[in-house]
């Protein structure tokens, strides 16, 4: 096992992130020997060229140790596979044999999208539903869906209202200050505390947080995944994907205990609860990875609108006035933590709006959340947020005014600018640039079907509102700095 500087180093990751990554690996290969394997383990800070990539720390053990074969699972990034087939190829000239083995940890693999679609137009609801009879998910034996719909995400977009509790996070603490000490020279971005470090570091404390999440969490999941709260970043969210992404537990495990806990409580937990989950890990993740693999290594190139604006200096301080946008970014630098509402509709959404560079908002965003890995996060942020890809991971850009985000979360209620305004002195940026991103890109958004209705409504102002809210916007832009 390797603790590579390659994998620390190729973008700026939060500390969090680092450290969660090592303590894992640590831990699980302290338990590897207790069951009687032989690990050799490379430490960051170990001299000579074993830690400075993977590749040639496999190189070098081969060398030391005069190995004739070299097997490996095949990793989940094009930029790690790429690095182990030219390895492979070495090694292969060198007269050592390799195999690699698919993983097992998805429930489909990398060609999926070759599979199901055949050439047409790429859908998550089709390969979600052709999952869910492959697998036979919450489908009938006559092969209905349960509850007669294939989707219940209308019932799934709910403001906290206070009526189910929120039940505080009784995370047990683990003291991380033996790998902390080691990256004292590693440059990182966000907060840690050594003492008070919460992100499981194997398999039996990934169990428990799931285990937790469905008999304490999973009741209100449904109604309220999308909502946001001050003070509160987790609600009623699993917190699991750092243990599913990390391999702790796998995605079908987790799938039946959600099934299980429901089909035994019916009375507790609604089926659009249960759906609106099984959809995220089944259809969401499955389906974002098999875009990957289906689109690198080109996706990595795809700016739709040509988007160039350098993201604002506040992404890495969260000193910003616009309360959800400070919420949402201190939370992430705190915690490493966001979840897929703040992540997409707060942050991804303003992003959206300003033009920014994908290329700075894919990094920013595979660098500051703990469970980023580039297979999940590529297609999230430049497809599904930032609408690079022109429309391959969405049908249309996810972006809204200030009227989604107060209708959502509770934000707007301690913010410095008005949420009902558009061009007043202060005006929710968010109601100006929305319209203004619109505007600008009209020619390559207006033919869009899911768009027309914003279009009409844009058309229906008149033309000095118009001018106005093209001069609040630039005004904006040009001073996103003091935002």
């Amino acid at each position: 096992m390797i603790e590579a500087h390659s994998e620390v180093e190729y973008v700026t990751h939060h500390i969090q992130k680092i450290v969660a990554i090592f303590y894992a690996m640590r831990t699980f290969a302290k338990e590897l020997e207790a069951k009687g394997h032989r690990v050799y383990y490379i430490h960051l800070d170990e001299k000579g060229k074993k830690s400075q990539s993977i590749a040639l720390g496999v190189k070098e053990f081969i060398k030391e140790n005069g190995c004739n074969e070299f097997h490996y699972q095949l990793p989940d990034e094009w930029r790690l596979d790429t690095e182990l087939l030219q390895l492979s190829q070495e090694l292969e000239k060198n007269g050592v044999k390799v195999q690699a083995f698919d993983t097992e940890h998805f429930l489909t693999p990398r060609d999926s999208f070759r599979q199901i679609f055949k050439g047409k137009s790429f859908r998550m609801e089709t390969f979600y539903r052709e999952l869910r009879k492959k697998y036979q998910l919450l489908i009938d034996e006559d092969g209905k869906p349960w509850g007669d719909k294939w989707n219940f995400d209308s019932d799934n977009r709910k403001k906290y209202d206070g009526k189910v509790k929120i039940s505080e996070r009784n995370w047990k603490p683990m003291n991380v200050g033996s790998v902390l000490s080691e990256l004292e020279n590693i440059k990182s971005m966000g907060e840690i505390d050594s003492s008070s470090f919460y992100w499981p570091n194997n398999r039996e404390s990934s169990l428990l947080l799931l285990r937790t999440f469905i008999h304490i969490y999973f009741t209100g999941f449904g109604d309220y995944q999308d909502a946001m709260i001050e003070n509160d970043p987790f609600l009623f969210h699993s917190c699991l994907s750092f243990s599913l992404n990390t391999k702790q537990i796998s995605p079908m495990e987790v799938i039946e205990a959600a099934i299980k806990y429901y089909t035994e409580n019916k009375d507790k937990v609604s089926l659009a609860t249960l759906e609106g989950f099984v959809r995220q890990i089944l259809g969401w993740r499955e389906y974002m990875r098999g875009l990957y693999w289906n689109q690198m290594p080109d996706y990595k190139n795809l700016n739709f609108f040509k988007h160039k604006v350098s993201l604002p200096s506040w992404y890495w301080t969260a000193e910003t006035k616009m309360n959800c946008l400070k919420q949402s970014i201190s939370q992430s630098l705190k915690l490493a933590y966001a979840h897929h509402i703040q992540r997409l509709m707060v942050i991804g959404n303003f992003s959206l709006l300003i033009g920014a560079d994908p290329d700075e908002v894919d990094i920013w965003y595979l660098g500051v959340y703990v469970d980023a890995f580039e297979w999940v996060e590529i297609t999230n942020t430049r497809g599904m947020s930032q609408f690079a890809d022109g429309g391959l991971a969405a049908s249309k850009p996810y972006v809204s005014s200030a009227n989604y985000i107060d209708k959502m979360s509770n934000y707007c209620k301690n913010c410095d600018y008005n949420k009902k305004t558009k061009t007043d002195s202060n005006s929710c940026p968010f109601n100006s640039l929305y319209w203004h991103f619109f505007d600008r890109h009209r020619s390559l958004l207006e033919r869009n079907p899911r768009i027309g209705m914003v279009y009409h409504t844009w058309d229906k102002l008149n033309p000095k509102e118009q001018s106005a809210i093209r001069a609040r916007a630039e005004f904006l832009l040009k001073n996103i700095e003091s935002l």
